[in-house]
């Protein structure tokens, strides 16, 4: 039971990403956690960029749990 059906060639050769193409990814995935975390920690009051509750109610919990305060 000592032999495999795969022949033995060696480890797969593992490249590393590049900067330029992980820039992009960077930006996005940073643009999207700096609109999360104003939806959850200050979209309400005064500045509401969309008017109602609507919003405030959807991230209540993890505007506590975040640790901001909301009432």
């Amino acid at each position: 039971m000592a032999q495999s059906a795969a022949p033995a060639t060696g480890a797969p050769a593992i490249t590393p990403i590049s900067a330029k193409a992980l820039a992009p990814w960077a930006v996005f995935v940073g643009s999207l956690a700096l609109v999360l975390l104003y939806f959850v920690g200050a979209e309400q009051g005064a500045t509401a960029l969309i008017s109602g509750e609507g919003v405030h109610e959807w991230v209540h919990d993890g505007r506590h749990l975040l640790g901001f305060p909301c009432h």
